[in-house]
């Protein structure tokens, strides 16, 4: 008999691990919950968009955790403890629990605390690059009691699982350390690209940068981190905060990460105006850029 999944949170990154997966030998079925399902505007349209993807839709999460062997959390950073919360709850002592979020170790500590007492086996994952790209094949450094078996498991899905230790927290841990320098990269590059385009030195400075690092290409390289902030602004806030949380777990002040976040926050405040309506992947950073200089000249309001 197959192994039924449940995953926790369609968006991204739960609706391409939920039809990565569909067809996966060993896979009998691939349940799914989220709380978008339950918006009285716009949770139908979710649910039959999940639904032609082959996904089958829970009422809750209760239905979800009664029908899943193995439930999958890929929600925001900042829902992860009240996630493994609420399966603890409800999940089947013996259901397996992999945490895709990123969250501190002591939150992945935390929750999985609460779910080995209810009888789940726990595991934690560090994602270790941005999902898209990779689909189910994005790397993933697995952490737990569990960790090695599932990692085979995983495998065999064809997905590329490694375990790291069999104390909660390290993977954590090594995916937060990187998340530090890779949305602070995002954050440095807006600011300095927006104030060196508000100059008009972009021309200089590029170049500058090409010559330190010649192995980034520092035009298509904004372009990208300009578009992923845009769009995904508030997800990587909430990440961060829980990197700063990473880093005051240790003893230290957050003094970066703090400030990472509180740069991702605000760009995706401004996209919530709409102030990048019209942009996309494709889009120059400098279309990017001249939207910001517009609003912080008084334009564009």
């Amino acid at each position: 008999m197959g192994i039924t999944l449940g995953i926790v949170g369609c968006g991204e990154v739960g609706g391409i691990f939920g039809r990565g997966l569909l067809h996966e030998a060993g896979i009998e079925a691939v349940w799914v919950w989220d709380l978008k399902f339950a918006d009285p505007d716009s949770g139908a349209a979710a649910r039959t968009a999940a639904e032609a993807d082959g996904l089958r839709v829970a009422s809750g999460m209760q239905a979800l955790c009664a029908a899943a062997d193995l439930l999958i959390s890929a929600v925001t950073a900042s829902s992860t403890f009240a996630v493994a919360e609420e399966a603890a709850r409800h999940a089947r002592a013996g259901t397996r629990f992999l945490d895709l979020n990123s969250a501190s170790p002591g939150t992945k500590q935390r929750a999985g605390a609460m779910l080995e007492a209810a009888g789940v086996g726990y595991v934690e994952a560090g994602v270790m690059t941005s999902v898209p790209p990779y689909g189910i094949r994005v790397p993933m450094l697995l952490g737990g009691a569990q960790a090695e078996a599932l990692a085979a498991t995983l495998r065999a899905w064809g997905m590329d699982a490694r375990a790291v230790s069999e104390q909660l927290g390290v993977a954590s841990a090594i995916k937060m350390s990187r998340s530090i320098m890779i949305k602070g990269l995002e954050a440095l590059v807006i600011e300095s690209y927006a104030a060196a385009r508000r100059y008009g030195v972009e021309a200089h400075v590029l170049p500058t940068l090409s010559e330190t690092f010649p192995q980034i290409d520092w035009e298509r390289q904004g372009a990208y981190f300009f578009s992923r902030v845009v769009q995904h602004g508030k997800r990587r806030a909430e990440e961060m905060r829980e990197a700063a949380q990473t880093v005051r777990e240790t003893g230290f002040e957050p003094f970066m990460a703090a400030a990472i976040a509180a740069k991702q926050d605000w760009v995706a405040q401004q996209a919530r105006t709409g102030l990048f309506d019209g942009l996309d992947a494709k889009s120059p950073w400098q279309h990017y850029a001249d939207r910001l200089i517009g609003r912080g000249q008084g334009g564009e309001k």
